[in-house]
């Protein structure tokens, strides 16, 4: 009997930092989609969580969340492809992403996921395989070519739609969410390169125990440990409740003036000061208004090519031209 105890190799100890990183991410992303829900439903100016720091703050969630994909994809097949497992967990990854993609295009068609983050995750599942007997230096190679990629191989060859989940099309995507396999699976990579240098030095232990208090601790944990159906769960939650406080506090309706205004501001603010802007924008709308064509110009139908344009234009330009 004692023979037989000493022969079963003990149980590994749950990496409960990974977890937790893991959980964080899930909670960060989860305050982004917030912001995204806010700007949705008209409490936010349009494309505020698109540029800036919110662009940034999204690009820093996704990224930490696939490497983690990576390097958990490592933990769980590096020393073996336990293909019931990963195929049970890619099928639900697949039909998560396919749920997210008939949702958003009948909620919003003209701009659906069709190549989101759970997409990503399941092509880069079945791609990371090809690299799981690797060495480390290959993979991290692998993966600084694949981020560089969109900087030297974008070309019209990648154009038709079948390719935009590539991520090398020189149109630009209209989507909610889309992470393609350039430069994302790159992340992806360099999980995994993180995590089997991490198994070859024997710095795993490193992830065990806390990095938070206790109850922030088991909270993160389950988080983490039911990643997907947190992700699935949240945006409905989210988006529901914004729903509610947009009826309860409807948000304040811009004026066609203000948002024409805004828009011009934006435009001009590429290649001019912003106090110049401010002027030549307002008085734009102003002079459009008194010549009765500010109408036609907020609906689009007289743009900077026409001739009428062209004049108000020139006309608040030496206006409000620094003396």
């Amino acid at each position: 009997m004692a023979d037989k105890q000493s022969s079963i190799s003990p149980a590994k100890p749950r990496l409960g930092k990974l977890d937790v990183l893991r959980g964080i991410a899930l909670v960060a992303m989860a305050t982004y989609h917030t912001a995204w829900d806010f700007e949705f439903f008209g409490y936010l100016e349009p494309g505020t969580t698109g540029q800036g720091a919110w662009k940034l703050y999204a690009r820093v969630i996704a990224s930490t969340f696939l490497v983690l994909v990576g390097f958990s994809l490592v933990l769980a097949h590096g020393r073996g492809i336990r293909w019931r497992s990963f195929l049970v967990r890619l099928a639900q990854v697949v039909a998560a992403a396919m749920a997210i993609t008939l949702v958003t295009w009948y909620m919003t068609p003209e701009s659906f996921v069709f190549f989101g983050i759970l997409h990503e995750i399941a092509a880069a599942s079945v791609l990371g395989l090809l690299f799981l007997r690797l060495p480390v230096l290959v993979i991290a190679i692998a993966a600084a070519g694949v981020i560089a990629a969109p900087h030297y191989l974008i070309s019209p060859s990648f154009d038709p739609p079948l390719l935009w989940p590539l991520g090398l099309s020189e149109i630009l995507i209209r989507s909610n969410d889309f992470v393609p396999i350039f430069p994302w699976f790159g992340a992806v990579l360099t999980g995994m390169a993180l995590g089997k240098l991490m198994q070859q030095t024997d710095t795993l232990k490193l992830l065990a125990g806390n990095i938070v208090p206790a109850w922030l601790n088991r909270l993160l944990q389950i988080i983490g440990r039911h990643s997907l159906a947190f992700y699935l769960i949240h945006q409905p939650v989210l988006i529901s409740c914004v729903f509610l406080i947009s009826h309860l506090f409807p948000p304040a309706v811009a004026s066609p003036e203000e948002i024409f205004g805004h828009a011009c501001v934006q435009s001009c603010s590429i290649d001019n000061e912003a106090a110049f802007c401010e002027k030549f924008c307002a008085c734009v709308v102003d002079e459009s208004k008194a010549r009765d064509v500010f109408d036609d110009a907020f609906a689009g139908r007289r743009d900077q090519t026409d001739p009428e344009m062209q004049e108000i234009a020139g006309l608040c330009t030496q206006q409000n031209m620094p003396q």
